[in-house]
């Protein structure tokens, strides 16, 4: 008796495909079928709200925080003092947990094999696992937003921002510029996941691919507090998280952000497709398998080492920068505009007769420390002494302050006096005492080259 082999077919078994649509929904079920996964994601929906409508209605305010001291004015104070911790500690933590283990548990379950029968391409299966860890993020970040934006909007309403520049802006314009901040904020984010990706492909059950997301982020939290060059600080791939303030300024300090945003979505696709590479080379014959060693190590680090060398490279030359960005006419230029804005709304909080930028004529002359330190880079010892005029006194108002600058061109001006102007946190109006916000304010040096008039 002979027997006859037929040819497999698209319909047999064993030539069928699983496509990576039906594979990554399996990879979001098992991601948000975990119990910690649940509990970020439900976290990340409820508590930036609770705690946004809980600081509003304080009397202390976190002033130390960007934004923090306008939380009691405006509704959309709370989702920007939630972005600011949320860049430099919450998002590093949810990439590490979802994007840092999503390859490495199934090396802890030994469970290759059984996903390797049931999709039958190494291919499919990096895709369904990287774009249900993207979304899963996407979830979480979503969540922050819309929960702190939900929490500070019931807490405290509808109202006008204070930007960066002191300049007021409407509660539409708040709102879209919010929005823009979150969405700069996912390209980090992005670049962070891609890390985790590929810590979790070349480290396998070790714990250090769980955890290196977020020591990368704290390299890069610890390398902007350090006096580097413009185009270094430009270069680290976390820099988006620290430059959207760029877009609370007018004009909008558009620059920083952009390029930040930049080398942050080549970080991402470039460690995506590093772990991808070992992934695809990867022997899944080895039940024992744990990590590929210091070969992968060097296939995943030695890359990034070099875009980051060559993202210097290419953007020193490129921004005519070599210095830490923050100069003397820059920082009289930021004090003197912020002062100018904010004056005009303090004389609308006392009743007095509104006057222009243009009739003030606001000019500050600041220095560091003594005559012998040269005006230019980070510290706590700057101080301005800011001039202005009104419309028919010949007298000219001075008022001084100290400058706090940090090294991403972040300042604190803490007024020294007069106390009529700028001595005291508050003023005293026809309907109370209120906030004086010319008491003390945020403000930021752009650290780019001002373009020439002639571009």
């Amino acid at each position: 008796m002979t027997t006859t082999r037929t040819p497999a077919t698209a319909t047999t078994p064993a030539a069928t495909r699983v496509p990576v649509s039906r594979a990554f929904r399996f990879e979001l079920v098992k991601l948000l079928a975990q119990w910690r996964i649940r509990v970020l994601l439900l976290a990340c929906w409820l508590a930036p709200a609770a705690f946004v409508a809980a600081v509003s209605q304080q009397s202390t305010l976190p002033t130390d925080t960007l934004f923090g001291r306008w939380m009691h004015a405006t509704g959309w104070a709370g989702p920007l003092v939630t972005l600011g911790f949320a860049g430099s500690w919450a998002l590093p933590l949810l990439t590490s947990v979802v994007a840092g283990d999503v390859f490495a548990a199934e090396d802890r379950l030994g469970t290759w094999r059984h996903l390797l029968v049931a999709v039958r391409s190494p291919r499919r299966i990096f895709a369904a696992k990287a774009l249900a860890a993207l979304t899963v993020l996407v979830l979480l970040v979503t969540g922050l937003a819309v929960s702190a934006s939900a929490g500070g909007l019931l807490a405290v309403g509808h109202h006008p921002l204070v930007g960066l520049d002191g300049h007021l802006l409407s509660p539409g314009d708040a709102a879209l510029k919010v929005l823009l901040a979150w969405l700069c904020a996912l390209a980090p984010t992005l670049a962070l996941a891609g890390i985790g990706l590929l810590g979790s492909v070349a480290l396998g059950r070790s714990p250090m691919g769980l955890l290196l997301p977020a020591l990368v982020a704290l390299a890069m939290q610890l390398a902007q507090l350090m006096p580097l060059p413009v185009g270094v600080r430009l270069a680290l791939p976390g820099y988006a998280f620290v430059s959207w303030n760029g877009l609370f300024t007018g004009p909008v300090q558009l620059g920083p952000l952009l390029i930040g945003v930049a080398v942050s979505l080549v970080w991402a696709v470039a460690a995506t497709l590093l772990a991808r590479l070992l992934f695809l080379r990867r022997d899944f014959t080895n039940p024992v398998h744990d990590g590929s060693g210091r070969r992968a190590l060097a296939l995943g680090g030695l890359p990034l080492a070099a875009l980051l060398a060559a993202t210097i490279g290419v953007l020193t030359p490129a921004l005519g920068a070599t210095g830490s960005g923050i100069e003397q006419d820059k920082v009289q230029r930021s004090v003197a505009t912020a002062f100018a804005h904010l004056y005009r709304l303090q004389t609308a909080e006392l009743n007095r007769p509104d006057v222009t930028e243009a009739q003030l004529q606001v000019t500050a002359a600041c220095d560091k420390g003594s005559t012998g330190v040269e005006p230019e880079g980070a510290g706590n010892d700057w101080r301005c002494v800011v001039s202005w005029h009104l419309p028919g006194v010949e007298a000219t108002g001075t008022a001084v302050y100290q400058l706090d600058i940090a090294p991403d061109g972040r300042f604190v001006a803490d007024g020294d006096g007069p106390k009529e102007v700028n001595g005291y946190f508050l003023v005293r109006t026809s309907t109370g005492d209120a906030p004086n916000p010319l008491w003390q304010f945020d403000g930021n040096v752009e650290l780019l080259p001002a373009p020439s008039k002639g571009q």
